[in-house]
């Protein structure tokens, strides 16, 4: 099978290509910046990154798009537009409806059969947050255009190059003690990214799924106190929790974006989806993608061994 995969310069989309050509397929790449992409493969799959077609293309301006996705059976599309070094064109809403609209089109005009797609996940009891609800239009957008599409909804992946994880790992590392918002208490349930791989991998093909949005997550449902504590316990580190009453989101994301080096506007947007439990509606995908997933601490821990492989842990 011939296939697309947007993003391969970011954590899945690298991981996912390796993945790919494991399984014998054709893949193609496409980045603003080839360079970065095939560096970013020879980082996560040294022995098959020269098998890999790059493409330079930009899914907001729509450069390139046409050439990349001639002849492709299925394109991934793992585009987030509050990647770091995207050009700043409207708000970060703007950017993934421009950016989903201008890839739809260029691939219903390809006739490619189906985009897999990974957004975020849906609350149950209340209204998206700004962020969330942007990753849901952007599903809805894709699938309407490719009516066979399927669109899969994660929370935190847990993976050495996963900036979530990372942030909370830069957290446990810097903060002798660490103060949650409120927050803390909510619950959510993160996945493993070797399941997450498996189950865009099997996405591809899979009949069952066809035209669906579908939740997925790991076995273990954590509040993030527990998550965080659980994380600390595995890099071998003792850190006190202190709990406050109150989230102080604005400022709040901005201290933690400082204390882990990471994108305000990023952290601000995360936060502000933290206003109640983030969990699976169902596990189907799972059983359908047949994936066995691994458990939180299966996750971490092969999380915190890839990491060091390449950078030494400071807490260790």
């Amino acid at each position: 099978m011939r296939i697309l995969v947007t993003g391969a310069s970011g954590f899945v989309g690298s991981l996912l290509v390796g993945h790919l050509l494991s399984e014998g397929h054709a893949v193609r790449a496409l980045g603003r910046d080839p360079a970065r992409v095939s560096a970013a493969l020879q980082e996560t799959s040294p022995d098959d990154a020269t098998e890999v077609e790059v493409f330079r293309g930009d899914a907001l301006s729509g450069d390139g798009l046409a050439r990349a996705l001639a002849h492709v059976d299925v394109a991934y599309y793992l585009i987030h537009s509050m990647e770091r070094g995207l050009p700043a064109r409207g708000s970060f809403a703007e950017r993934e409806e421009l950016a989903a609209r201008s890839f739809a089109a260029a691939s219903a005009r390809a006739d490619v059969a189906r985009i897999v797609y990974l957004g975020g996940p849906l609350p149950r009891d209340r209204a998206a947050s700004p962020h969330l609800a942007s990753r849901e239009a952007v599903a809805r957008i894709l699938l309407e255009a490719v009516p066979a599409s399927v669109a899969l909804r994660a929370s935190i992946v847990i993976g050495a190059r996963s900036r979530s994880f990372r942030l909370l790992v830069r957290l446990v590392e810097r903060l002798p003690v660490l103060a949650l918002p409120a927050w803390r208490s909510f619950r959510t349930q993160p996945i493993d990214e070797r399941d997450v791989i498996e189950l865009l991998t099997a996405a591809a093909t899979a009949t069952a799924v066809a035209g669906h949005s579908l939740d997925v997550g790991g076995p273990d449902v954590l509040t993030y106190e527990e998550m965080i504590s659980r994380i600390a316990e595995l890099m071998l580190v003792r850190r006190a929790v202190l709990g406050l009453g109150v989230n102080m989101t604005p400022i709040a994301a901005r201290v933690v974006a400082a204390i882990a080096a990471e994108d305000p506007e990023l952290i601000v947007a995360l936060m502000e989806s933290l206003q109640g439990d983030l969990l699976m509606s169902d596990d189907h995908a799972a059983k359908l993608l047949g994936v066995e997933l691994h458990s939180f601490d299966s996750a971490v821990e092969h999380a915190l061994r890839m990491w060091e492989q390449s950078e030494p842990l400071a807490a260790r």
